[in-house]
């Protein structure tokens, strides 16, 4: 009998398998953020990091951007804004529609743990060669837009 967390010998999974290199790259990605001096778990600066540097985004359109639901999104949000990282405001021309915007901190967060990931990614590109690394970029957004 197996348990939910083992399988049987005959249905290992392929070490190969790009689903487990790409959670290798997304741990390094994870220990990143974790080690920064900011208390962020990285699927809180994911949110954030959705939120445009100088505009609002309905919390629809951030549901949308980070590929959860409008309530989903909603908690991170209002844990976000009672952290300083976001606010939540009345759109000027529809006072039905609330408004996601970043705050001072949000921003101030959000340059530095990009810069460290830019860090992560030259380094990534340096141990491939950088035409290498920038063609599986571009194929990873390919995929990942779709």
């Amino acid at each position: 009998m197996t348990s939910a967390r083992s399988m049987p010998d005959d249905q290992h999974v392929d070490e190969r398998d790009v689903v487990v290199y790409l959670g290798l790259l997304m741990s390094q990605a994870r220990d990143l953020i974790l080690a920064s001096r900011h208390p962020l778990r990285p699927s809180q600066f994911r949110v954030i990091s959705m939120v445009p540097y100088d505009a609002g985004v309905s919390m629809t359109d951030l549901a949308e951007r980070v590929g959860m639901t409008k309530q989903g999104v909603g908690q991170f949000v209002s844990g976000l804004v009672e952290s300083g990282h976001l606010a939540i405001e009345e759109d000027p021309d529809d006072r039905r529609r609330r408004v996601v915007t970043r705050t001072q901190r949000g921003n101030e967060v959000t340059a530095e743990l990009a810069w460290m990931l830019e860090g992560l990614e030259e380094t990534w590109a340096k141990q491939v060669g950088e035409r290498r690394y920038a063609q599986f970029r571009r194929t990873l957004e390919e995929i990942a837009l779709r």
